[in-house]
């Protein structure tokens, strides 16, 4: 073993003694290059850094003017526009109602039992302004409780008051008395996020199955706060977070399971027409065929944007049908309504805006190109009528699309931007002191 190793010593310092002269060669070699050719390589910095400095120029000037002119536009509009005039109207009292909470708070000072009520009902009413105006002030009010023993912590998720939650979220999660503040039946925070939210604030939210869903984004975000094994500490009932959670929605998960259905049946009706639509007009092909077979008007533009506009419907109302199909087939767990299923919706909502969109416009390339050689009068209201299904389709459709997609993409949790201006963020450590 010991002649081995030497063998292998022996061997190594030989291998290093012939690297080193390659590396010293080579690294003076560099050197040199570098030396000789420096010049060469400054050239195209000093070249390109005028040009650059000169785009820096005339970004800044282009956002100083872009800036200038939205501000001019806007008080131009805020004088001459009643909506416009109405929102910097609402701006304007929002600033001023702020000042004179702010001086209202500076006089009743730090310690004034005025501001328990004044807390309380901005938490149930989700202001955070007031409560951060408070709690600024007064920081011993962190600590007020309402009649039923409830502070603005277990208020703020009880009520789902989100922005008072994200106003408060550091303290929670850096002091361990209020993250294991219990009430009188041993319901922890997560106890409180299962319970069913107060019907006022259900009825904030469109349709049963994303109503179902925001009490699922509340129950998992209050989870993050307690270990795995803290979850399933029981309460006076001998219930688990999740078991309260399951036995309080269950009436509101078989009302979003219809609400679901329902909406996924009627649009897969719509999808499974314009299918048999559109499908009946590509197999039968307008104004016929030659004796080759080929489409008669095959050159004619308007007819490669009827082939091209009824393919294109074809295929995204079938992936419309599709995902409203598999709504219908879909199990309906819990879990299925926080992603899964608004999920499918969206994206078969927005299949089927897509396919009735491209019916029109192959319908209509159709009706030019019949029509409209000797009749070019036409091309209007056939362009003004095909606009009308699309127009109705979007009216009813969309504020339900856009309320999915806020609903399941942006969320309700975090940092946000009015948390920017607060006064109460988590720089501020003086809440420790009254844990």
């Amino acid at each position: 073993m010991g002649v081995s190793l030497l063998f292998h010593s022996n061997l190594l310092d030989r291998c290093v003694d012939d690297i080193l002269p390659v590396a010293k060669i080579f690294n003076n070699t560099c050197c040199n290059w570098l030396g000789k050719n420096s010049m060469i390589l400054l050239v195209p910095i000093v070249t390109l850094y005028p040009i650059y400095k000169l785009i820096c120029h005339f970004i800044l000037m282009l956002h100083l003017t872009f800036s200038t002119l939205y501000f001019l536009v806007w008080k131009f509009l805020a004088v001459t526009v009643r909506p416009i005039k109405n929102i910097e109207k609402k701006k304007k009292e929002y600033k001023e109602a702020k000042k004179i909470l702010s001086l209202i708070c500076d006089q009743m000072g730090k310690e004034n039992d005025g501001y328990r009520s004044s807390l309380i009902r901005a938490v149930l009413q989700g202001t955070y302004e007031v409560v951060d105006e408070i709690l600024y002030n007064s920081p011993p009010t962190i600590n007020c409780e309402n009649d039923e023993g409830y502070n603005i912590i277990q208020l703020a998720i009880i009520n789902r008051s989100e922005k008072v939650y994200n106003l408060i979220y550091h303290i929670i999660e850096r002091t361990k008395s209020y993250k294991g503040k219990e009430d009188s039946f041993d319901n922890t925070l997560v106890h409180l996020a299962g319970k069913l939210a107060p019907s006022f604030v259900l009825e904030r939210t469109t349709g049963a199955a994303l109503q179902l869903q925001r009490e699922l984004l509340w129950f998992e975000e209050v989870k993050k706060l307690f270990l795995p094994i803290e979850l399933t500490r029981q309460n006076k009932y001998n219930e688990t977070p999740t078991m309260v959670f399951t036995k309080e929605h269950l009436d509101l998960m078989k009302q979003g399971e219809t609400w679901m259905k329902t909406t996924a049946e009627s649009c897969s009706i719509t999808a499974a027409l314009i299918v048999t639509v559109v499908f009946a007009a590509a197999i039968t092909v307008p104004g016929g065929n030659q004796e080759s077979g080929l489409p008669l008007f095959k050159e004619k533009t308007a007819f490669t944007i009827f082939a091209v506009s009824n393919a294109f419907s074809l295929f995204t109302s079938a992936t419309a049908l599709l995902l409203f199909l598999s709504i219908l087939t879909a199990r309906f767990s819990e879990k299925d309504f926080l992603v899964s299923l608004p999920r499918r919706l969206i994206f078969g909502l927005l299949m089927l805006f897509i396919s009735t969109t491209a019916m029109m416009v192959a319908f209509g390339a159709i009706l030019v190109l019949v029509f409209c050689d000797q009749r070019p009068w036409m091309l209007a209201p056939i362009c003004a009528f095909s606009c009308l299904p699309i127009s109705v389709i979007v009216t009813i459709k969309v504020p339900l699309l856009v309320d999915l997609i806020q609903s399941t993409y942006y969320p309700i949790f975090g940092k946000h931007s009015y948390l920017e201006s607060c006064k109460v963020n988590r720089k501020n450590t003086v809440f420790m002191k009254y844990e």
